[in-house]
């Protein structure tokens, strides 16, 4: 009967996660040699190959495919198993989450961070981001989830926050008056540039409607306005009017997760979280 080497296992989980050898390496603190070997172990234990490598880019196989499912579930058995053993206390982990990033991946993200470790607490703040970052800045978030728009300090990119002029499938400018906006509250980042690229592109404008990220989903789905929104969160009801009406392209930001810890529980936790993201834009 075949067995399974738990870290051979886990280098190929988190290289299929990042996509990337380097990275893989920096997160398990490792060499990218060192997982090049894990994986050709694993492989040939498996008898199949479970990833294409090029000098560009690193994708699944589809023999990798199949078994990266069955992978995690094998690491969260181990690592259970491991817990009901060794009798491991809880673990709290803090997170905070960008109240206009707080969207579809957060239940992917809550589902695998509890089967990652059935002995965390979490603890999951919802709030703008400034107040996040200095909450995160006196050291009371292990990690926080923000855009790229919202701090100058880079973090480890989840992935892309693409923007469109959204608006009701109905929805069409009224003759001779300007461009009727929702907007979000004073501490967004993206209404003044986009408002700007409007007044750039020598578009009027007015704003009609003002408040957080569900409340313009509401008013734009009713038809009061258009607002550059965030694909990502845009409901079927939403379509984008830019191409249509002629608004300028809206530059994309970068979702990022931000944390300064290190220990192996809390890196797992991260991957974890990276992983989340990764796999709900990969199902979209």
């Amino acid at each position: 009967m075949k067995s399974l080497d738990v870290d051979a296992v886990q280098a190929f989980v988190t290289i299929a996660e990042l996509r990337s050898f380097t990275r893989a390496a920096e997160v398990l603190g490792s060499t990218q040699g060192a997982l090049s070997v894990k994986l050709k172990r694993l492989e040939n234990r498996l008898g199949e190959r479970l990833l294409e490598r090029t000098p560009r880019q690193v994708r699944l196989s589809v023999g990798g495919e199949r078994f990266l499912p069955r992978a995690r579930d094998f690491l969260v058995a181990h690592e259970q198993a491991l817990a009901a053993l060794n009798d491991q206390p809880s673990r709290r982990f803090t997170l905070g989450i960008a109240i206009h990033l707080f969207g579809p991946e957060v239940p992917t993200l809550l589902a695998r961070l509890k089967a990652l470790d059935p002995c965390l607490i979490l603890e999951v703040s919802v709030d703008d981001a400034p107040a996040l970052l200095g909450a995160y800045d006196r050291g009371e978030f292990d990690a926080v989830i923000i855009r790229s728009d919202d701090d100058s300090r880079q973090g480890e990119v989840l992935g892309p926050e693409h923007f469109g002029w959204y608006a009701a499938a109905d929805f069409a400018p009224r003759p001779g008056e300007p461009l009727r906006l929702a907007s979000y509250l004073t501490r967004c980042a993206v209404r003044d540039p986009a408002n700007r690229l409007l007044d750039a592109a020598g578009i009027p404008w007015t704003s009609v409607f003002v408040g957080g990220t569900s409340a313009v989903a509401a008013a734009l789905a009713a038809g009061l306005a258009v607002a550059a929104f965030p694909r990502r969160l845009a409901t079927a009801a939403l379509v984008d009017v830019g191409p249509a009406l002629g608004l300028p392209a809206i530059p994309s930001q970068a979702i990022e997760l931000h944390s300064s810890l290190t220990d192996p529980r809390t890196r797992a936790t991260l991957r974890a979280i990276t992983a989340a993201f990764g796999e709900h834009r990969r199902q979209g």
